[in-house]
């Protein structure tokens, strides 16, 4: 089988790479051309296109970009077309990948799409789109399955690629560290400028009312160490790290985490966190209203109830983080219930074993089928 996977983030890269690797299992002949990242590469992907090349975030870099972002798609089609391919794997990276999609279905490619874009939370104007050019749709939050059947539109939940990866990477670092907890309160505050300086200087200044813990800033690649220093030069308490998020979640007894994948991290390695979100008003204003979610934070969303404390926008200050700092740190009846709570969450994330092995024999049986 011939496969062209895109992927345009760093996320998407990782998916990706552990993708290739189990289509590869069952069919060592296959061949895969990617837009991804150097996991992808690795893993046997002939790659086309680097993700550092594609990520544009924000309406004014959209369109800044907007001559850079219509060649890619021309390109990328021109290159499908040479390819040939059996499918075309599509990995999240909406607003490219659904193009690509609406285009590959005019040309007959079969298309499979593996982790839905969040229509659930905003635009579900596209869930349109998705069922006119969307052969197969693999979802990795078991709440999207019912979603889609909302909209008469039948999907594969494969668990969760995130629980697989955790486990492997604690499974590394118990054999090579043996198993060890100290002191530390992480900080996980965004990976882009703009929401670091929103949020970190309340999380720097909550740190100074808890004089016996260590707090460790995960620093967001790309971002330069100066920046952080700047932030944190009057606060002895704190230091930071990169490249090392998963090092750091693992030894830590708490975490003050941004909302995104990182509160679903957090919350598989066992660790209390408490969710934080401050944008600006114009931003927050806007998304209030065409965002249209019961919480902002996974983990409370896969649950659908408040797992974890959110602390959004106007609530998040220094005085309320510190309160409930305090209780995830002491209060041992409200850190026994929120880590209840995660197991029963690991457990629905990983119903039916490995995710990247699930897609690839779901993408295996609908290309031997013809349907799903």
């Amino acid at each position: 089988m011939r496969y062209y996977i895109i992927a345009g983030e760093a996320s998407g890269d990782l998916h990706g790479s552990k993708l290739i690797r189990e289509l590869k299992k069952s069919d060592p002949e296959a061949v895969v051309r990617c837009w991804g990242g150097d996991l992808m590469q690795a893993a046997g992907g002939e790659l086309v296109k680097h993700y550092r090349e594609l990520a544009f975030m924000g309406f004014t870099e959209v369109i800044m970009n907007l001559r850079t972002i219509m060649r890619n798609l021309r390109f990328c089609k021109e290159d499908i077309l040479q390819f040939k391919p059996d499918a075309l794997i599509l990995i999240d990276y909406p607003g490219f990948n659904l193009k690509i999609a609406t285009w590959a279905k005019e040309k007959k490619i079969k298309v499979i799409y593996y982790i839905s874009p969040q229509v659930w939370a905003w635009k579900e104007v596209r869930v349109h789109t998705i069922k006119q050019s969307v052969d197969k749709m693999l979802v990795i939050l078991p709440f999207e399955k019912a979603f889609y059947h909302k909209w008469n539109y039948e999907v594969e939940y494969v668990g969760h690629p995130l629980v697989e990866e955790l486990e492997e990477f604690k499974s590394r670092w118990v054999y090579d560290n043996g198993k060890t907890q100290a002191n530390i309160v992480a900080l996980l505050p965004g990976s882009r400028r703009q929401e670091i300086l929103a949020k970190l200087p309340i999380m720097l200044n909550v740190s100074a009312h808890f004089p016996s813990y260590d707090f460790v800033i995960a620093r967001a690649p790309g971002v330069e160490d100066a920046f952080y220093d700047q932030l944190s030069r009057h606060y002895p308490n704190v230091k930071s790290v990169s490249g090392k998020t998963y090092d750091l979640l693992i030894n830590a007894k708490a975490a003050l985490v941004t909302s995104g994948t990182a509160t679903l991290e957090t919350a598989l390695f066992g660790i209390p966190e408490v969710v934080c979100y401050k944008g600006s008003w114009l931003s927050y204003e806007i998304a209030k209203r065409i965002i249209r979610i019961k919480y902002i934070s996974l983990v409370n969303l896969i649950m659908d109830k408040p797992v974890v404390k959110e602390l959004i926008q106007h609530e998040l200050t220094v005085e309320n983080l510190k309160r409930e700092l305090d209780l995830i740190l002491h209060d041992e009846y409200r850190i026994k219930q929120m880590k209840s709570d995660y197991a029963t969450l690991r457990n629905i994330l990983s119903q039916g074993g490995h995710a990247s092995a699930n897609a690839a024999n779901a993408i295996s049986r609908f290309l031997r089928s013809g349907s799903s």
